[in-house]
């Protein structure tokens, strides 16, 4: 059977084809708190999508609760990493569309309106989380899931990851910022590439593509995000921020406003309890101890 026709694969925005299976979320009464797991260990935030059923395909609600969850670790003082990932053999298989308005009761700009305040917000909540984002990938990666991941400041994956730009499958435009998150990742030509054809992309060859940071056996994942994260937990957690800032801005600016934003947050750090405990250390010819502040 064609993988784009198999029952669980991906359907439109990357979502599972409706089947009415009782994992839906019409009638199931389960609620965005357990479909979306949440622990906080070591400084570290650990996001997880947990509808292994249903290839963990997102409703409104869950992915409100990860957007909620991604500015509380923003401004919690406690929280220096955050790591996103799945349960069973998908990572996020898309936009669960069963859960949304039927074809019938939509209307003009019904569309537009709901990727806005929808998809985007989710991808945009990932970029502008003030702390480390780490995408631990642990399967099937798809159309709006695969931006999730994308999003992230640092994507592991597992050897049985996939990542598939579905949406031209089902005769879709890309959404989720795919078409601004791609070609700033691999460069438009690749881009397109990915796109047109909606082809499954393995774990090796998303790493050889710049997609991906690094790819680990699937026993080694939850272990190996787990380190990465409690390392950046112990770094200057305020310079990790303006960094990313800066580099996500990067691609968007002339020289003279990327120079003038670095020497703003320079000047912003120079500030932090961290940047002044980072020079001492240095003088002091001792490892730095950052708290996060």
């Amino acid at each position: 059977m064609n993988t784009a026709d198999s029952p669980d694969s991906p359907g439109p925005s990357g979502s599972p084809a409706s089947s009415g299976s009782p994992d839906s979320s019409h009638g199931s009464g389960k609620s965005a708190e357990s479909w979306i797991r949440h622990t906080t260990d070591n400084q570290v935030s650990h996001i997880t999508l947990n509808r292994p059923e249903a290839l963990n395909a997102l409703t409104p609600d869950q992915r409100e609760r990860i957007i909620g969850l991604l500015f509380e670790a923003s401004g919690d003082p406690d929280v220096r990493a955050v790591v996103i990932t799945g349960t069973g053999r998908g990572f996020c298989s898309g936009a669960d569309l069963r859960a949304g308005p039927t074809a019938g009761e939509r209307v003009a700009g019904d569309v537009a309106r709901t990727l806005r305040l929808g998809a985007q917000r989710l991808v945009a909540a990932v970029l502008d989380c003030e702390k480390p984002v780490i995408a631990a990938v642990n399967g099937t990666a798809a159309g709006l899931g695969a931006h999730l991941a994308l999003a992230c400041d640092l994507v592991l994956a597992a050897e049985s990851a996939r990542f598939i730009e579905v949406f031209v499958r089902r005769g879709l435009v890309p959404d989720g910022g795919g078409a601004y998150l791609l070609p700033r990742l691999v460069g438009p030509r690749r881009a397109k590439e990915l796109m047109f054809f909606g082809d499954a992309l393995t774990a090796p060859d998303a790493e050889r593509l710049g997609l991906v940071n690094r790819v680990v056996p699937d026993a080694e994942l939850a272990r190996t995000a787990r380190a990465w994260a409690e390392r950046l937990a112990t770094g200057p957690t305020r310079a990790l921020a303006l960094t990313k800032q800066l580099v996500n801005a990067s691609l968007e600016s002339d020289r003279a406003t990327a120079f003038a934003a670095e020497a703003a947050a320079q000047e912003i750090n120079m500030g932090t309890a961290d940047a002044r405990e980072g020079v001492r250390s240095f003088v002091e010819r001792r490892a730095p101890e950052f708290g996060g502040r």
